[in-house]
Protein backbone atom coordinates (compact mmCIF):
# COMPACT_ATOMS: atom_id res chain seq x y z
CA UNK A 1 0.00 0.00 0.00
CA UNK A 2 1.11 3.53 -1.02
CA UNK A 3 2.41 5.99 1.91
CA UNK A 4 1.15 9.49 1.10
CA UNK A 5 3.27 12.03 1.86
CA UNK A 6 1.65 14.61 3.78
CA UNK A 7 1.36 17.76 2.11
CA UNK A 8 0.80 21.52 3.65
CA UNK A 9 -0.53 25.11 2.44
CA UNK A 10 1.55 27.70 3.37
CA UNK A 11 2.69 31.30 2.04
CA UNK A 12 5.51 31.66 -0.30
CA UNK A 13 7.87 34.60 -1.02
CA UNK A 14 6.87 34.53 -4.93
CA UNK A 15 9.57 36.64 -6.00
CA UNK A 16 12.63 34.05 -4.41
CA UNK A 17 10.30 31.37 -5.09
CA UNK A 18 9.62 32.20 -8.86
CA UNK A 19 12.29 29.52 -10.44
CA UNK A 20 10.29 26.81 -8.13
CA UNK A 21 7.11 27.93 -9.36
CA UNK A 22 8.16 27.23 -12.92
CA UNK A 23 9.46 24.32 -12.51
CA UNK A 24 6.15 23.18 -11.30
CA UNK A 25 4.31 24.80 -13.29
CA UNK A 26 6.56 23.35 -16.56
CA UNK A 27 5.97 19.93 -15.72
CA UNK A 28 1.87 20.55 -14.87
CA UNK A 29 1.39 22.62 -17.77
CA UNK A 30 3.78 20.93 -20.27
CA UNK A 31 6.10 23.75 -20.84
CA UNK A 32 8.86 23.86 -22.61
CA UNK A 33 12.21 25.72 -21.29
CA UNK A 34 11.99 28.50 -23.53
CA UNK A 35 8.01 28.95 -22.50
CA UNK A 36 10.11 28.85 -18.60
CA UNK A 37 12.87 31.86 -19.31
CA UNK A 38 9.54 33.94 -20.56
CA UNK A 39 7.58 33.65 -17.81
CA UNK A 40 10.63 33.78 -15.36
CA UNK A 41 9.98 37.92 -15.48
CA UNK A 42 6.27 37.74 -15.53
CA UNK A 43 6.09 36.30 -12.57
CA UNK A 44 8.47 38.33 -11.17
CA UNK A 45 6.44 41.43 -11.98
CA UNK A 46 3.07 39.69 -10.39
CA UNK A 47 5.39 39.56 -7.14
CA UNK A 48 5.17 43.26 -6.97
CA UNK A 49 1.87 43.60 -7.27
CA UNK A 50 -0.17 45.18 -4.69
CA UNK A 51 -2.35 42.75 -2.84
CA UNK A 52 -0.79 39.59 -4.62
CA UNK A 53 -1.22 36.21 -2.50
CA UNK A 54 1.02 33.40 -3.13
CA UNK A 55 0.64 30.18 -1.71
CA UNK A 56 3.27 27.08 -1.84
CA UNK A 57 2.27 23.27 -1.00
CA UNK A 58 4.75 21.50 0.44
CA UNK A 59 5.63 17.57 0.64
CA UNK A 60 9.05 17.20 3.10
CA UNK A 61 9.81 20.70 1.88
CA UNK A 62 9.65 20.12 -1.66
CA UNK A 63 7.13 22.33 -3.77
CA UNK A 64 4.86 20.38 -5.29
CA UNK A 65 1.77 22.88 -6.16
CA UNK A 66 1.58 26.59 -6.16
CA UNK A 67 -1.35 29.26 -6.63
CA UNK A 68 -1.24 32.98 -6.84
CA UNK A 69 -3.32 35.52 -7.27
CA UNK A 70 -4.41 39.50 -7.24
CA UNK A 71 -6.74 42.02 -7.23
CA UNK A 72 -7.72 42.82 -10.69
CA UNK A 73 -7.16 45.80 -12.35
CA UNK A 74 -8.45 46.65 -15.72
CA UNK A 75 -5.29 48.08 -17.08
CA UNK A 76 -3.52 44.23 -16.62
CA UNK A 77 -2.67 42.75 -19.87
CA UNK A 78 -4.64 40.13 -19.17
CA UNK A 79 -7.59 42.23 -18.38
CA UNK A 80 -7.45 43.61 -21.75
CA UNK A 81 -7.44 40.76 -23.55
CA UNK A 82 -10.55 39.29 -22.01
CA UNK A 83 -12.18 42.19 -21.70
CA UNK A 84 -13.85 42.37 -25.11
CA UNK A 85 -14.87 38.34 -24.70
CA UNK A 86 -16.36 39.41 -21.56
CA UNK A 87 -18.36 42.30 -22.65
CA UNK A 88 -19.25 40.37 -25.72
CA UNK A 89 -21.44 38.18 -23.20
CA UNK A 90 -22.63 41.05 -21.23
CA UNK A 91 -20.14 39.95 -18.26
CA UNK A 92 -17.30 42.69 -18.25
CA UNK A 93 -18.83 43.78 -15.01
CA UNK A 94 -16.51 40.52 -13.76
CA UNK A 95 -13.44 42.87 -14.00
CA UNK A 96 -14.27 45.02 -10.99
CA UNK A 97 -13.99 44.28 -7.07
CA UNK A 98 -12.65 40.70 -8.16
CA UNK A 99 -9.55 38.92 -7.42
CA UNK A 100 -8.14 36.99 -10.01
CA UNK A 101 -6.30 33.35 -9.78
CA UNK A 102 -3.05 34.12 -12.09
CA UNK A 103 -1.93 30.66 -11.49
CA UNK A 104 -2.71 27.60 -9.83
CA UNK A 105 -0.93 24.33 -10.80
CA UNK A 106 0.16 21.02 -8.70
CA UNK A 107 2.71 18.14 -9.84
CA UNK A 108 0.48 15.41 -11.93
CA UNK A 109 1.78 12.79 -9.21
CA UNK A 110 -0.21 15.06 -6.09
CA UNK A 111 -3.06 15.99 -8.42
CA UNK A 112 -6.45 13.98 -7.44
CA UNK A 113 -5.34 14.65 -3.54
CA UNK A 114 -7.56 17.87 -2.60
CA UNK A 115 -4.44 20.24 -2.98
CA UNK A 116 -5.13 22.32 -5.96
CA UNK A 117 -8.78 22.74 -4.16
CA UNK A 118 -6.82 23.79 -1.05
CA UNK A 119 -4.57 26.02 -2.95
CA UNK A 120 -7.38 28.10 -4.90
CA UNK A 121 -9.96 27.82 -1.65
CA UNK A 122 -7.32 29.85 0.52
CA UNK A 123 -6.25 31.62 -1.67
CA UNK A 124 -10.10 33.13 -2.85
CA UNK A 125 -10.71 33.34 1.35
CA UNK A 126 -7.58 35.61 1.98
CA UNK A 127 -8.38 38.00 -0.80
CA UNK A 128 -10.71 39.95 1.32
CA UNK A 129 -12.94 40.36 -2.50
CA UNK A 130 -16.77 39.05 -3.01
CA UNK A 131 -15.66 37.11 -5.71
CA UNK A 132 -13.58 35.34 -8.45
CA UNK A 133 -12.24 35.02 -11.81
CA UNK A 134 -9.03 33.07 -13.74
CA UNK A 135 -8.58 31.71 -17.19
CA UNK A 136 -7.95 27.72 -18.12
CA UNK A 137 -7.84 26.00 -20.98
CA UNK A 138 -11.25 25.88 -23.03
CA UNK A 139 -11.67 21.93 -22.83
CA UNK A 140 -13.33 19.70 -20.45
CA UNK A 141 -10.04 18.77 -18.23
CA UNK A 142 -9.93 17.82 -14.32
CA UNK A 143 -8.73 21.65 -14.00
CA UNK A 144 -12.40 22.84 -15.52
CA UNK A 145 -13.93 20.13 -13.31
CA UNK A 146 -12.60 21.54 -10.59
CA UNK A 147 -13.42 24.87 -10.80
CA UNK A 148 -17.42 24.08 -11.59
CA UNK A 149 -17.37 21.96 -8.54
CA UNK A 150 -16.10 25.39 -6.22
CA UNK A 151 -18.63 27.19 -8.12
CA UNK A 152 -16.53 29.23 -11.24
CA UNK A 153 -19.11 28.93 -14.21
CA UNK A 154 -18.16 30.05 -17.35
CA UNK A 155 -18.24 33.78 -18.51
CA UNK A 156 -16.89 33.84 -22.04
CA UNK A 157 -14.89 30.92 -23.91
CA UNK A 158 -13.09 30.98 -27.20
CA UNK A 159 -10.84 33.56 -25.55
CA UNK A 160 -7.41 33.84 -27.35
CA UNK A 161 -4.07 34.84 -25.39
CA UNK A 162 -1.62 35.94 -28.05
CA UNK A 163 1.11 33.73 -28.90
CA UNK A 164 -0.93 30.57 -27.72
CA UNK A 165 -2.45 27.69 -30.04
CA UNK A 166 -5.18 26.72 -27.35
CA UNK A 167 -8.32 28.68 -26.26
CA UNK A 168 -9.10 29.73 -23.15
CA UNK A 169 -12.40 29.99 -20.91
CA UNK A 170 -13.02 32.86 -18.51
CA UNK A 171 -14.63 31.62 -15.23
CA UNK A 172 -15.82 32.81 -12.73
CA UNK A 173 -17.27 32.67 -8.86
CA UNK A 174 -19.20 34.48 -6.20
CA UNK A 175 -17.27 33.84 -2.74
CA UNK A 176 -16.53 31.57 -0.63
CA UNK A 177 -15.84 29.29 -2.97
CA UNK A 178 -18.16 25.87 -2.77
CA UNK A 179 -16.82 23.15 -0.29
CA UNK A 180 -14.88 20.56 -2.60
CA UNK A 181 -17.11 17.28 -2.80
Amino acid sequence: MEQLTEVTIESIDLAACAPAVLEVQAVAFGLLPEEVAIRLPIVGRHALQPGVIALGALAEGRLVGFGYGMPNRRDHWWSTVIEPYLAARGNDHWLDDVFAVTELHVLPEYQGRGIGSSLIRTLCERSGRPRSILSAIDAETPARRLYRALGYQDLARAVRFPNTVRPYAVMGAPLPLNEPR
